[in-house]
């Protein structure tokens, strides 16, 4: 990413002044003491005058390129290169990296300048902000300060095995990796079944034919269940993105809230969308805001590459932004509603889903709160808040959706169980 080069102007520096200053008293000095010497000391800083006002006739032409190193890049630390073209001597650069970092570095015109991000978060992120100004005739001359746009990232939520996903049991299609309820091929057995138009020879049981026929012409096929793919629908509430220090809430100190609710998230989303998509499911993921993205259904490697990039994109909205009505639902579809129920729409849009008969999946993303630097008043505000949520959980609970906690280590066993758990299908 780079912009066109800007028509900058040259400006005489504090040292210009300065040598102007004393070739001035110096042929002062040398024509009142008829010292010679004196007046010849003063002409290197006369020519350096002169070549600095030839120099001050053309512009610079300052250019700052700021681009990604795909090839040195990796999960949490993305390499960016930094290049300044300009028409002058050296180049004196500002480089802002991240938030607070910032570092001045003087650069030949066309050197590279390479850096490291190390990322806290996922998620949309600023890696590199630069202004940069030319220096000409000896540092004589300086240009104009001139910036660009900033560097923007989005890092991608670091990979986690959850195994197989519990499903819903209405099932679409007739293939895929589950078993489902219609007749059809690659599935478990079925039943055995009169010989009816559609069948296909080769199933014909001749055993069976032997054992039940009644009359001549009679034929029995062995029927197999079809296997079916299932539609998972990831939901990621974007309207909080709360630390694990209780403290941080509100403030936004990135720094030191620690893990954050949109990080595990993120993650989460990823895990889920790509457990479906390994085992040729069909994917929607959808953010719970006005103006969130949302990815049509679909599966397959392009499909993982779309949902992975807006997961990567996701970013808290305002308040005014949040979602009120029902997204789309695929028909069938096994819901996982990513969120940290504590207000919004994501409670009420869960119970709707639920009722329409849909198996819903309530992912808990808070990750563990740290209460230390409360106050006694702060403590108890956040007791009761934790309450009014375990409230929320009581109530799905008696609606038959299962709540799961993506920062509890048995995540993945608990999804097993909810998996052979066929009471809430």
């Amino acid at each position: 990413m780079s912009d066109r080069p800007r028509a900058t102007m040259w400006h005489p520096s504090a040292a210009l002044g300065i040598a102007a200053a004393g070739t001035v008293l110096l042929v002062a000095a040398g024509a009142v003491l008829a010292r010679p010497d004196v007046v010849i000391l003063g002409l290197p800083l006369a020519l350096w005058l002169v070549l600095a006002q030839r120099q001050r006739r053309r512009s610079p032409g300052v250019r700052i390129e700021l681009r990604m190193d795909e090839a040195a890049t990796r999960d949490g630390e993305p390499h960016s290169r930094v290049r300044v073209h300009a028409d002058a001597e050296v180049v004196d650069a500002w480089v802002l990296q991240g938030r607070r970092s910032v570092r001045e570095v003087i650069l030949t015109p066309d050197q590279e300048l390479r850096a490291r991000s190390t990322l806290v978060h996922s998620g949309p992120a600023r890696l590199l902000d630069v202004q940069a100004r030319a220096l000409g005739a000896d540092g004589s001359l300086v240009s104009d300060t001139v910036d660009t746009r900033p560097l923007d990232w989005n890092a991608a939520p670091r990979r986690r095995q959850i195994g197989e996903l519990a499903l819903g049991s209405r099932l679409g299609g007739l293939h895929g990796a589950h078993p489902g309820r219609r007749p059809g091929t690659g599935g478990d057995f079925r039943d055995i079944h009169p010989f009816a138009p559609g069948d296909e020879l080769r199933r014909v049981d001749w055993r069976a034919t032997a054992r039940l026929a009644r009359r001549p012409g009679d034929l029995y096929v062995r029927r197999t269940q079809a296997m079916s793919e299932a539609t998972i629908l990831v939901v990621l509430d974007i309207a909080d993105d709360l630390g694990q220090v209780v403290a941080t809430w509100g403030s936004g100190d990135e720094e030191q809230s620690g893990p954050t609710s949109l990080d595990l998230g993120r993650q989460a989303a990823r895990a889920i969308a790509e457990s479906a998509l390994d085992r040729g499911d069909r994917v929607q993921y959808q953010e719970l805001a006005a103006a969130g993205r949302l990815v049509r259904t679909g599966s397959g490697a392009r499909q993982r590459a779309r949902v992975l990039a807006a997961i990567s994109a996701a970013h808290q909205r305002p308040a005014g932004e949040r979602y009120r009505r029902s997204p789309l639902t695929p028909p069938g579809a096994t819901v996982y509603v990513l969120s940290t129920f504590f207000d919004g729409s994501a409670p009420m849009l869960a119970a709707q889903w639920r009722a329409g008969g849909h198996r819903v999946f309530a992912v808990d993303i808070l990750p563990q709160p740290d209460l230390s630097r409360l106050s006694s008043a702060q403590q108890l505000a956040a007791r009761t808040l934790f309450l009014e949520r375990g409230n929320t959980f009581a109530e799905f609970a008696r609606a038959g959706i299962t709540v799961l906690a993506w920062s509890d280590d048995d995540f993945a066993t608990d999804l097993a169980a909810a998996r052979r758990d066929r009471s809430m299908t």
